[in-house]
C-alpha cells in the first residue's frame, strides 16, 4: 500500500479534546471488533437497515472470485463488434463507474464507456448522438430495479435500438446490473437481455463499488481489476486492526465525526486534477451517510477555494494528491501555518484508489458511530421522490409552470441576507450538464463565495437528489439553496415501457417535476430556497452575476 496509513493530522488545536475522546470511546466500546461482527448496536438499538447493509465489509474478498466472469464478458463484447458502452444509472450505480472512466480511461482494445445520469433532454439527446445503436452495449444499472430516471432512460434507448432496425434480437444490446428478483431483472429476462449481473443485496448503493455495480464497468474499460481489488483487500486488513492508532479507517472516521461535533462540519477536499471524479463519489458517500437527524458533514469537492477559508472555524481539510502533483501545495502550506485541521496524503499508484474506496467506507461507518446516526439509511431521499410522483400523477395540462417573473437584485439580496455564520450555499442546477453550463455555474459559485464568504457547493439535478439530496433535507438546516431551472429548447418524449400503452411523459416534464418535487420537500422542512427560472443557458447564468 503506497499510502501512509497513519494519515498524520495537523491543526488539532480546536478539535483535539473531542478527537481524543472519540478515539477513547472507540477503544473502550470495542467498536471496530463489533463492526466486523456486524453488531447493529454500534449505531442504533433498533436494527433497521443496518446489519443487512454491512455486506461491503466482505465485498473486496468476495470480488476476487467474480473478476474472471467480468473479464470474459468484456472480451466477448469486443469479439462481437461492440466498441462502446453507455451506463444508465443514478447515484451509487453510476458514480464508481464514472470514477473509473475518468481516472483510468479505456484501453484501446476495450470499450469506451460513459455514464448517463441525467434526465435533461439535451443530455439524453447528446448521449444518443455519441453512441451508435449497432455497436453500443447499454448497461441498465439499478439496485432496486425501480429507479424512475434509469427506467425512463432504458425505455428511450430500447425504443431507439428497436427503431434502428436490427435484425438481431434487441436484448443482445442490453445488460442489467441489479439485485436478484428486482423488477429490472424481470424485465431483462422477458426482453432477453444479453446478460444479467447481480449485486449484493447487503451492499447499499453507495457502498457497492466492489460489486458488479463497480467492477463490471471496470472490466469493460480494460482496467486491471485484480490490482484494484488487491488494494481494497489490503485496506480491509488494515481496517481490521484492533489498535485504533494503527487502524486508518478508525482514525479517519473518528477525526471526521469529532470535527463535526466540534463545529467543523464542512470537509473541504483538495484533490489532484486527475482525481476530481473521486470527489463526486466521496460527496455521495459522506453526504448521504451522515446528513440526517439534524446532523451531517458537508463534503465540499468543487468549492471555489479563496481566502480567508483557512481561518474558517467550521472547516476541516483533506488533501488527496497524486505523486508528483503540486497543485495544492501552496494552499496546504498556508493551512498548516494557520493551524487549520488537515489530513494530507498522496497516492503513488492510481490503483491505490481501491484502498481509498474501502478506507472511506469504513471511515463514514465509524463517523456514524461517533455521531450516533445510522450511516446506511437515507430516510429523506424518498421525500423528493414522493413529491415528484405526485406531480407526475397530474394530467399533463395541469402540470405546474416553473417559470415566473425575472429575478431582481433585490430578490437575491433579500435571500442572501438570511445567511448566518456556519451556513452554506447550494446551487441546484436542473440544467443541461454541459461543459459551458458547468463553467458558468462555477463563475456563479465564485461570485457567491466572494459576496457571502460562505462555502458554495453545486451540482446538476436530478443527479444530486441521489447524492447530497439527503443531506440538504436531513442536516441541521444551515443550507441556503438556489434552484436553477430553464425552459427546454427541444424536449424529448419518454417512450412507454416495451409492451405497455403509450406514455405521455417527456424528459423535460420529468426534470421539471423532479425540480418542483425537491423544492416542495425542502420548503416543507423549512429550508431557505430561491428559485430562479432561466430562459437560456448558460447566458442567463452569467446575467445573474451583476445582480450579486
Amino acid at each position: 500500500m503506497a499510502i501512509d496509513i497513519r494519515y498524520p493530522v495537523s491543526g488539532l488545536r480546536s478539535t483535539e479534546p473531542v478527537f481524543s475522546r472519540a478515539l477513547r470511546e472507540l477503544e473502550k466500546k470495542d467498536v471496530i471488533a463489533r463492526i466486523w461482527e456486524k453488531d447493529h448496536t454500534v449505531w442504533k438499538t433498533k436494527d433497521d437497515e443496518i446489519s443487512n447493509r454491512l455486506g461491503w465489509l466482505e465485498a473486496p474478498e468476495k470480488a476476487a472470485s467474480l473478476l474472471a466472469s467480468y473479464e470474459v464478458f468484456a472480451r466477448e463484447l469486443v469479439r462481437d463488434g461492440f466498441s462502446s458502452a453507455l451506463l444508465l444509472g443514478m447515484g451509487g450505480s453510476s458514480l464508481a463507474p464514472e470514477v473509473f472512466g475518468r481516472v483510468f480511461g479505456s484501453r484501446k482494445d476495450r470499450l469506451e464507456l460513459r455514464v448517463l445520469d441525467s434526465t435533461d433532454p439535451e443530455a439524453v439527446r447528446r448521449a444518443a448522438a455519441w453512441f451508435p445503436p449497432e455497436s453500443t452495449l447499454f448497461i441498465v444499472s439499478s439496485k432496486s430495479g425501480t429507479t424512475l430516471e434509469t427506467t425512463s432512460l432504458f425505455n428511450y434507448f430500447y425504443r431507439r435500438v428497436r427503431e434502428h432496425g436490427h435484425r438481431r434480437p434487441k436484448g443482445r444490446y442490453f445488460a442489467a446490473i441489479t439485485d436478484a428478483g428486482s423488477p429490472l431483472e424481470q424485465s431483462a429476462l422477458s426482453l432477453r437481455f444479453r446478460l444479467i449481473f447481480h449485486g449484493d443485496p447487503e451492499c447499499g448503493g453507495r457502498f457497492s463499488v466492489f460489486t458488479a455495480f463497480g467492477l463490471l464497468p471496470a472490466a469493460l474499460l480494460g482496467m486491471d481489476s485484480t490490482r484494484l481489488v488487491a488494494a481494497g483487500r489490503q485496506m480491509v486488513g488494515l481496517c481490521r486492526n484492533a489498535d485504533i492508532q494503527e487502524n486508518p479507517g478508525a482514525r479517519l472516521g473518528a477525526w471526521l465525526g469529532a470535527s463535526a461535533l466540534a463545529g467543523r462540519d464542512k470537509a473541504v477536499f483538495l484533490l489532484s486534477p486527475g482525481l476530481e471524479s473521486f470527489g463526486a463519489w466521496l460527496e455521495q458517500l459522506i453526504a448521504e451517510s451522515t446528513g440526517k437527524e439534524g446532523k451531517g458533514i458537508l463534503p465540499i469537492v468543487r468549492d471555489p477555494i479563496v481566502e480567508p477559508v483557512p481561518s474558517a472555524k467550521d472547516f476541516c481539510f483533506i488533501h488527496l494528491g497524486l505523486a508528483g502533483d503540486r497543485t495544492h501545495d501552496g494552499f496546504v502550506s498556508r493551512l498548516k501555518k494557520k493551524g487549520a485541521p488537515l489530513i494530507s496524503f498522496r497516492l503513488n499508484d492510481v490503483y491505490d484508489l481501491g484502498g481509498l474506496f474501502f478506507l472511506w467506507e469504513m471511515a463514514v461507518a465509524v463517523a456514524g458511530s461517533v455521531l450516533r446516526i445510522n450511516p446506511f439509511d437515507q430516510p429523506d431521499v424518498a421525500a423528493s421522490k414522493k413529491k415528484t410522483e405526485a406531480v407526475l400523477r397530474l394530467q399533463k395540462k395541469d402540470l405546474p409552470v416553473l417559470g415566473r417573473g425575472p429575478t431582481s437584485a433585490a430578490d437575491i439580496r433579500l435571500f442572501l441576507g438570511q445567511a448566518k455564520p456556519g451556513d452554506y450555499l447550494g446551487i441546484q442546477a436542473f440544467l443541461p450538464p454541459t461543459r459551458s453550463v458547468s463553467e458558468a455555474l462555477r463563475e456563479f459559485a465564485v461570485r457567491l463565495r466572494a459576496k457571502t464568504l460562505l462555502p458554495v457547493v453545486y451540482d446538476f439535478g436530478p443527479r444530486f437528489l441521489h447524492s447530497t439530496g439527503q443531506l440538504h433535507k436531513g442536516d441541521r438546516g444551515n443550507g441556503l439553496f438556489i434552484q436553477l431551472t430553464a425552459a427546454h429548447r427541444r424536449d424529448l418524449a419518454v417512450p412507454s415501457a416495451p409492451g405497455r400503452s403509450r406514455s405521455s411523459l417527456s424528459f423535460g416534464a420529468l426534470e421539471d417535476a423532479q425540480a418542483l418535487g425537491d423544492r416542495e420537500a425542502l420548503m416543507e422542512r423549512g429550508r431557505r430556497l430561491l428559485h430562479i427560472h432561466l430562459k437560456t443557458v448558460p447566458g442567463d447564468i452569467r446575467r445573474l452575476l451583476p445582480l450579486l
